[in-house]
């Protein structure tokens, strides 16, 4: 499988990177990480569908809002790398189980020292993956500003 976060790596240094992890099974409605946790570790996801939600309080009760779910290849729980590694949103395996690859900080930080040039070509795939997320953000915000303008103007 083609990871996102793996981009240009070669197999040998992909190979390097996986075997730093652990597999995970994330059966379906079980949370693989909340908002505010620690974020020791990222997750590739390998199988079945990671569904991220943001809490929020929305008419008095606790509710989470879906922003993306995000499928085999793909990264999650970048925050593990970005200070102050704590989870920005919550991620629940979707409508079956799921099967992610988590990788800790520590042993990826000493990977990179070890690896400079492979540490560097992931941290353009993480800028790519944190960017799609700033996209998405933006995307939300300037649909739920236009509502409001639309409101006031009626």
């Amino acid at each position: 499988m083609t990871h996102e976060l793996l981009n240009g790596l070669s197999s040998v240094e992909s190979g390097q990177v996986l075997k730093l992890g652990t597999k995970l099974i994330v059966p379906s409605g079980v949370s693989l990480f909340r908002l505010g946790d620690p974020a020791d570790r990222l997750f590739l996801t390998e199988r079945g569908r990671i569904k991220l939600t943001l809490p929020m309080r929305v008419r008095g009760r606790e509710e989470d809002v879906f922003v993306e779910e995000r499928s085999p290849g793909q990264t999650v729980g970048w925050s593990a790398l970005i200070p102050p590694y704590r989870f920005t949103l919550a991620a629940t395996a979707a409508l079956s189980e799921a099967e992610v690859i988590a990788l800790p900080r520590e042993a990826l930080l000493q990977y990179f020292a070890a690896n400079p040039a492979a540490g560097y070509k992931i941290a353009l795939n993480l800028a790519i993956v944190i960017g799609h997320r700033l996209q998405l953000f933006q995307t939300m915000w300037l649909r739920e500003m236009q509502r409001t303008v639309e409101v006031r103007s009626a």
